[in-house]
């Protein structure tokens, strides 16, 4: 693996990101309070996450003339929950204090700079933005690593944005994205994963969800096709503020990372090799394995072949500590001792490479009844 892929996977592996949805309404004290109710889930469920804030430079993102309008929501909401430097860098102060990883995703030139000033250790480009290469190049300058959600965007522009990182070596993490909020079950298109996984090996791939039916099915899907970063809007009910459908209450997180541990013992961690067969998986086994019986009364010097073995030997349940079974292939060893019919043969009973190799010779000693 080469040198970005393996910090990917260091930095993005079973990571999540838990955004604070509609900038908290503009109030710090909200904000602090959905930081400390989702960062205790956190704590609570031994999850590695990153909680996320956004970062515009209000005053210039709006244009002087849309300024104060009421018609479109998009500039009325970023204008209504405007938050000062100092509001945001209580909020980064507090993430920390609570051992979760501050992040941002920044909107706009100057909000790069301030994730820089407030030193976040990762940077998000949003949907909206795989297109903004303004933005996009002042995000690659600070080298930090990224995560990108896809959103809408075309495979073209996937493909630019990842050689564009790829090219300057800056880890870069790719969450599947569909930007419909809320989402609908029917709408979440989970087999991009594989897409995703597919067109860019050297990257870890992610999801980024909006669903608001349950918190277990797409964990447990995208867990299993190999998503490994995770990230949600979140919210808290407060003061009776309405919380948007498609953020998730701190009880919905508790239930989201449970999902996620019960994938991962459900997967168990082994993609790229042969797992290790259980002690207590094999005991089980060799109860089902025929082991070898004599048919008749045989002498020392009895020679085993295939045809034989089929003419003076049955195969039967149960298989005994030192018979030999149906797995064994037997052609050219003698018996060394006489057995009498309805006798299991035995390790002892026989030469050969089964009596001469300890460690096999141990195993067949050891297995069965």
């Amino acid at each position: 693996m080469d040198l970005v892929s393996q910090r990917d996977k260091d930095l993005f592996e079973n990571f999540f990101v838990l955004e604070l949805a509609n900038n908290h309404w503009g109030r710090l004290d909200r904000g602090l309070k959905i930081i400390r109710d989702h960062a205790a889930i956190v704590r609570f469920n031994n999850i590695k996450a990153a909680i996320k804030l956004q970062f515009r430079d209000v005053d210039a993102f709006i244009h002087p003339s849309y300024k104060g309008s009421s018609e479109q929501r998009y500039i009325k909401k970023t204008e209504d929950t405007k938050l000062s430097r100092e509001d945001f860098a209580r909020m980064v102060e507090e993430v920390k204090y609570l051992g979760c990883i501050p992040m941002a995703t920044p909107f706009d030139e100057a909000s790069v700079d301030l994730c820089v000033e407030f030193d976040m250790p990762i940077i998000k480009i949003a949907s909206s933005d795989m297109n903004d290469w303004v933005l996009i190049e002042k995000i690659a300058s600070t080298r930090r690593p990224t995560i990108v959600s896809t959103g809408g965007a075309s495979e073209k522009d996937l493909d630019d944005l990842v050689h564009f990182f790829e090219k300057r070596d800056i880890p870069l993490s790719i969450n599947h994205c569909v930007s419909l909020y809320p989402s609908e079950d029917s709408e979440l298109e989970l087999d991009q994963i594989d897409y995703l996984k597919a067109r860019y090996p050297s990257h870890v791939i992610g999801l980024s969800t909006h669903e608001y039916h349950d918190w277990h099915s797409s964990m447990l899907i995208s867990y299993g096709k190999g998503a490994r970063t995770w990230e949600r809007h979140v919210d808290i009910n407060y003061e009776g503020v309405p919380v948007s459908s498609y953020c998730s209450l701190p009880e919905q997180c508790d239930a989201w990372f449970k999902a996620f541990h019960k994938a991962k013992e459900m997967c168990g961690g082994h993609s790229s090799s042969r797992r290790v067969i259980s002690k207590k998986e094999i005991e089980y086994l060799d109860a089902l394995v025929r082991g070898a019986y004599a048919k008749t009364d045989l002498e020392p010097g009895y020679v085993l072949t295939k045809e034989s073995f089929e003419k003076d030997f049955y195969l039967a349940i149960p298989l005994l500590k030192g018979q030999l079974s149906c797995r064994e292939v037997m052609n050219g060893e003698k018996l060394v001792s006489g057995i009498r019919a309805n006798e299991p043969l035995t390790i002892n009973h026989i030469d050969g490479p089964y009596s001469e190799n300890q460690s096999l010779k141990n195993l067949i000693l050891n297995r069965g009844l």
